[in-house]
């Protein structure tokens, strides 16, 4: 099995989410279920059926979500060698050459990538283009509207 790359926040929000499933979500769901039977006939329960379905739901996720903690490979940016280069984990600041505009992401891991957030897929396009790129250097980053060329403004190991 290949193993999956995450950051230790996100390894710990994938953990969180495991227990809240588990303790709230799972008990609270088999609660509904009762209820629900409780109600008479399960041919034309909505409220049966649906509590089914969001149970069928959350041992989807419980199981997905034990498979990737079975092979995650936590990576702390903060205790890798800080020598300027992008890698998995750290934050780069970008200037835009084209307009001078700024931006800032990390990369990470799949299931940790927010774009809102400025997280980027380490398996995204901008992250393979900066991936081993130094700050000062311009990388160029194949869009779908064309080439963008990007200045690394700085390398953070936070």
């Amino acid at each position: 099995m290949e193993s999956i790359p995450m950051t230790v926040g996100g390894a710990k929000a994938l953990e969180a989410e495991l227990l809240r499933l588990k303790d709230i979500e799972r008990p609270r769901i088999v609660e509904d279920i009762a209820t629900a039977r409780a109600h008479g006939d399960l041919k034309e329960n909505a409220e049966y059926h649906a509590a089914k379905e969001e149970q069928s739901f959350c041992e989807g996720r419980i199981k997905e979500i034990e498979s990737k903690l079975s092979r995650m490979q936590v990576i702390d940016v903060a205790k890798l060698n800080q020598d300027g280069r992008c890698v998995f984990g750290t934050t780069i600041t970008l200037m835009n050459i084209e307009d001078d505009s700024e931006i800032t992401y990390q990369i990470v891991g799949e299931d940790e990538a927010d774009i809102i957030h400025g997280k980027i897929s380490c398996h995204s396009p901008i992250a393979s283009a900066l991936m081993g790129s130094e700050e000062g250097e311009e990388v160029t980053v194949k869009a779908p509207k064309g080439d963008i060329i990007y200045e690394i403004l700085e390398v953070q190991y936070l």
